[in-house]
């Protein structure tokens, strides 16, 4: 899989979020995005990025940049997990990473590996209320994260080293084009 990298031009998508609607990226056009792939929807590390972005919300509005978010996993396993948390951004059910692929985001078992040896981490995510058993199953997927400009070109492409390793959201907040 080809990775993005600074400059490409970001990959068009037309996919239903996990409520039905058509989210287009050429409708995003003339907009800042950050574009987030994770794993499975029970994913611990996924469903507190999740939250922080929820609860950060207020101030993407007030930089104007738009969230949209995918998932390799089914529309009804978003419903079950992230879901619950009623993001105020799309969330995109991809449970065959058709995306993911053209955006070359990876598997790695290392990757899981690596986030379970980071102690602070684990006691985060066995404390959040997101923890479960069901993830251990899910693609050993690591996340991606792509700022995208207004002309939908790929301005920051990010892919993280372990499970819960994303851009972050300071960078995304500060970012200035």
């Amino acid at each position: 899989m080809k990775k993005l990298n600074e400059n490409d031009p970001a990959i068009g998508f037309s996919q239903n979020d996990y409520l039905g609607n058509n989210i287009d990226l050429a409708n995003y056009k003339g907009k800042k995005i950050l574009l987030s792939f994770f794993r499975g929807a029970s994913c611990p590390f996924c469903n507190l990025r999740v939250n922080q972005l929820i609860n950060r919300y207020p101030e993407f509005e007030e930089k104007q940049i738009e969230v949209i978010t995918f998932f390799a996993a089914s529309r009804d396993e978003i419903i079950q997990y992230a879901g619950k948390q009623k993001a105020p951004f799309p969330i995109i059910p991809d449970p065959n990473m058709e995306v993911y692929k053209k955006y070359g985001v990876e598997e790695s078992h290392f990757g899981m590996v690596k986030a379970m040896m980071q102690p602070m981490k684990m006691i985060k995510i066995m404390t959040s209320g997101f923890f479960n058993f069901k993830s251990i199953v899910d693609k050993p997927l690591i996340p991606a994260d792509f700022l995208i400009d207004e002309n939908q070109s790929i301005y920051s492409a990010y892919y993280g080293k372990d499970f819960g390793d994303h851009l972050p959201i300071t960078e995304i907040l500060n970012w200035r084009k």
